[in-house]
């Protein structure tokens, strides 16, 4: 099967056409976007619709699809490559400027356009789709193809479709899928979530994968290197062999267990820690973990006194302690306090004082 994704002229959607390389049979879909999972969603739609799953399916290098063209060893995405898999099929893009392979579909795209939806106005994307679908069925179905002459949707039941591979159990999952770095703690953060990986990876770039009810983490190779359950935002999945236990369980404890390791630096770190835990929510744990690995390598009077300070004007981030820990203990102007929304500019109380003040009475 041969199938080409191109865009329509006069609407901002893109036509989808696929068709079978020996009865001509078709399946066409409009669609809003040219994303990678539009395109894997309509031509897994053109395989319910055949009833079945073609040997080869042989795509135009659409950026959705192919990350690199090639002539010998073109790059599919990894999410097309998995929906091959799920499938049982082989996916072969085109040859880089050889329209000559695309054929079948780019007169297949033609007929489409110019019969189907040509001088037509649509209210919608799905009211398109409705006009395609009865179109396939009532039209494109019973003509007689000028290349096979015969007519394209008998051709297609008492031929094409025996030879079809059987359909898989279920759909092809959807899944969100993006890069991310394991932390030096051995998590992986995906969606305010913290996912453990495996410890040789520490420092390492994988691929972290969310599904319906699972996250996977797969290394370069796509090889998957981890397995948890999703977790709400704000908490950790930890499997058991991926960390020491001491280290697995400072984290596992949460919130509380880190705000009472702060509180024993100090009243002042304490107070601080809490603080900055309600205004920064999720990503506070880590913060304070920052500020213990302070408390190791600084005087606790010099903590107290830089918390405090920071306490006293809002400032919520690790940096603004160690900039204030880098400063003698007679400076207290930082830059942050420039910006801090609760601190008026120099402008403002001039222009106050303008106000304020009248030439005709007396300055107490």
């Amino acid at each position: 099967m041969e199938l080409l994704d191109a865009p329509r002229k006069r609407r901002s959607s893109h036509l989808f056409r696929a068709v079978l390389g020996h009865s001509r049979k078709g399946y066409t879909e409009a669609t809003p976007r040219q994303t990678t999972e539009n395109f894997i969603r309509c031509l897994e739609n053109a395989f319910r619709s055949f009833g079945g799953v073609p040997a080869t399916v042989v795509i135009d290098n659409l950026k959705a699809g192919v990350i690199k063209a090639d002539l010998y060893d073109p790059r599919l995405n990894p999410k097309l490559e998995e929906f091959a898999r799920h499938y049982g099929t082989v996916i072969l893009p085109t040859r880089p400027a050889m329209p000559r392979h695309k054929g079948k579909v780019e007169s297949g795209l033609k007929y489409a356009q110019n019969n189907a939806i040509k001088g037509r106005a649509f209210g919608s994307v799905a009211e398109e789709n409705r006009h395609l679908w009865d179109w396939e069925k009532t039209v494109a179905d019973t003509r007689i193809h000028g290349t096979i002459r015969r007519q394209v949707g008998k051709q297609f039941e008492t031929v094409e479709r025996p030879q079809l591979q059987p359909l898989p159990a279920s759909l092809f999952p959807v899944f969100e899928e993006a890069r991310r770095s394991v932390h030096r703690d051995g998590y992986v953060e995906f969606q305010r979530a913290y996912y453990s990986a495996p410890p040789e990876y520490v420092g390492r770039q994988v691929w972290v994968r969310q599904e319906l009810r699972l996250l996977r983490i797969y290394n370069h190779r796509r090889e998957q290197i981890a397995l948890h359950t999703l977790a709400q935002p704000g908490k950790f999945t930890t499997d058991p062999q991926h960390l020491h236990s001491t280290k697995r369980n400072i984290i596992e404890r949460g919130a509380d267990y880190l705000l009472d390791r702060c509180r024993l630096i100090g009243p002042m770190s304490g107070s601080w820690a809490k603080a900055m835990h309600q205004a920064r929510g999720p990503q506070s744990m880590r913060v304070m973990q920052g500020l213990l690995q302070l408390a190791e390598k600084h005087p606790v009077t010099a903590l107290e006194r830089v918390a405090g300070i920071a306490t006293h004007h809002g400032a919520w981030r690790l940096r603004d302690l160690k900039n204030l820990l880098d400063q003698p203990a007679n400076v207290t102007q930082l830059d942050f306090l420039e910006t801090h929304p609760v601190i008026r500019s120099l402008e403002a109380y001039r222009l106050q004082a303008q106000e304020d003040f009248q030439p005709n009475q007396p300055i107490p």
